[in-house]
């Protein structure tokens, strides 16, 4: 089920393609001189998949306001509408992640099939432990899983446990866990019994994963707990992800760490020790930003893509992390925000398949700091812009995704079909 008339599509190339077959040519003659074969970064390029965050498809907003935007989607049926279409845009979002209980329903069978429908599978099922939600019998104020009250931490368990089952059914394979547990004052919360207790929650719900999924447990310095909270760091993940078992790793969001962290190189522990799950990618100039990818800090994301290809390279053990984003968006179309997203992840991927890394590891050996920094420095600044188009128009997509969804009206479709709602999920805070 297309949402984006293919016709649309190939007449929006056609008057493009002449010009892209052309810096495609002067691309791969430019590439093989260095050895490097233009068709087989192009198959890689069609290869990549990053999934989309279901709330993502709504408008973010802030902890002062939100403003809603026109035709955004009101419930997970209509946010998959959304996922298509960044999907046929980017064809690299070909799997989706909900988040419980925002995107519960009654019949997840039909969830599913609808999904089946639109090309897309389901990635990373995340609990929601860090709000209350309508009619809960008890309240997360002061925690979830690591909470001084048992009967609390018995109502998060069961929530993940729940997030499971309805995970199966639709046939993912990951579990999520973030909470917001933590400290706003100093002596408010024992450190240690905190993390004992949040330890204990996630044995039991560790338990009852099938034998094919994983956990990914996500940290996070700050918010919505200020002073201290019960996963603050990579440090305090990989230790709880040790503790847990093998079918446990660590989720790296790329907003959730203090400003200037060397985030790839934590990416390359996480790796080493065989607890690399996932990323969440997204882009930051302060904090927990959740702005687009690659927007601030394309070289870093490149850096961190660098790590990831150089396990490829090396063929490491345990090395399947998945991808997906995790963005809010407040002042754009969500949709062209993800779409775009997408794409520039996608770009990392390929620069760093530009690394020589025999080079590289030479120039390491031989202690030639700057020779090893510009190699790096050369594979980021190539544009590899006409590989990136020319996967998409082989795989029936847009040369130029932006132009064609804006030419094909869908948002002022959707906005007359789907009246505004202000409740509508996508708040941006995960």
């Amino acid at each position: 089920m297309k949402m984006i008339d293919s016709a649309l599509i190939e007449a929006q190339n056609q008057s493009q393609l002449k010009h892209l077959e052309q810096d495609y040519q002067a691309l791969g003659e430019k590439l093989a001189r260095s050895g490097q074969d233009i068709e087989a970064l192009t198959k890689a390029a069609q290869a990549f998949q990053i999934a989309v965050p279901s709330w993502g498809t709504g408008t973010g907003g802030t902890r002062f306001a939100r403003f809603p935007g026109e035709g955004e989607p009101r419930n997970i049926f209509e946010k998959l509408e959304d996922c298509a279409v960044i999907n046929e845009m980017s064809c690299s979002t070909n799997a989706v992640s909900p988040h419980f209980p925002w995107d519960k329903v009654s019949d997840f069978s039909e969830l599913k099939q609808t999904s089946e429908a639109y090309g897309l599978s389901w990635m990373g099922i995340n609990s929601n432990t860090f709000q209350d939600q309508k009619n809960q019998p008890l309240s997360y104020k002061y925690g979830s899983l690591s909470h001084t009250d048992p009967a609390v931490r018995e109502q998060a368990i069961a929530h993940n446990i729940e997030c499971i089952k309805w995970g199966q059914t639709l046939d993912a394979k990951s579990l999520t866990v973030w909470i917001g547990d933590g400290s706003n004052h100093p002596g408010q919360s024992h450190f240690q019994r905190a993390f004992e207790r949040y330890l204990s929650s996630m044995e039991k719900i560790y338990a009852e994963l099938p034998a094919d999924w994983e956990m990914h447990i996500e940290h996070k310095m700050f918010e919505p707990a200020f002073y201290s909270t019960v996963i603050q760091d990579w440090g305090s993940n990989i230790l709880a992800a040790q503790h847990l078992g093998p079918k446990c790793k660590s989720l790296v969001d790329l907003g959730h760490h203090a400003p200037n962290v060397n985030i790839e190189m934590i990416v390359s522990r996480l790796i080493q020790f065989k607890k690399l799950g996932g990323f969440h990618f997204n882009d930051s100039k302060y904090g927990d930003d959740d702005l687009d990818s690659g927007s601030l800090h394309p070289y870093q994301q490149f850096l961190i893509f660098n790590e990831l290809v150089d396990a490829e390279h090396r063929n490491q053990e345990g090395f399947a992390p998945a991808y997906m984003l995790d963005q809010s968006h407040n002042v754009t179309d969500p949709i062209e925000s993800l779409v775009n997203s997408a794409i520039e992840v996608q770009r990392s991927y390929i620069k760093a398949l530009l690394i020589d890394r025999n080079k590289l590891y030479q120039y390491q050996d031989e202690n030639d700091a700057l020779m090893a920094s510009l190699e790096l420095k050369n594979a980021f600044n190539l544009d590899v812009s006409p590989i990136l188009a020319m996967a998409r128009v082989r795989d029936g997509g847009p040369i130029n995704p932006l132009q064609t969804y804006r030419a094909s009206g869908y948002r002022q479709q959707a906005a007359e079909k789907r009246p505004a709602d202000k409740n509508a999920t996508g708040s941006g805070i995960v």
